[in-house]
């Protein structure tokens, strides 16, 4: 396959992915289904909302949370710590006097 008939292919499966995971409807639709599409959004759906088939808005999931930091996963990557590693700096001795 040559260099452009496989960027066309890419194209058009990256359109096709593209518009199955984003539901397109017009705005009455979602002002009378609102809640129903709010729960029903998923990571990575869209919805955009038309109105006289030209676009106003897309609602799209929240990112969640992030998870928690779980303590302690770094232990033991420390390999060296200098003995002076928590002396003054020579620099900020007139700060210190």
């Amino acid at each position: 396959m040559n260099d452009i008939a496989c960027g066309t292919s890419l194209i058009a499966e990256t359109k096709r992915l593209t518009e199955s995971l984003m539901t397109t409807i017009t705005i009455q639709e979602a002002q009378a289904k609102l809640l129903e599409l709010i729960h029903r959004l998923t990571p990575g759906e869209e919805v955009l909302i038309t109105e006289n088939d030209q676009p106003v808005a897309r609602l799209l999931p929240t990112t969640g949370a992030k998870p928690q930091r779980k303590l302690g996963t770094m232990r033991g990557t420390v390999l060296y710590v200098a003995p002076d590693f928590d002396a003054p700096l020579d620099d900020f001795k007139e700060y210190t006097q």
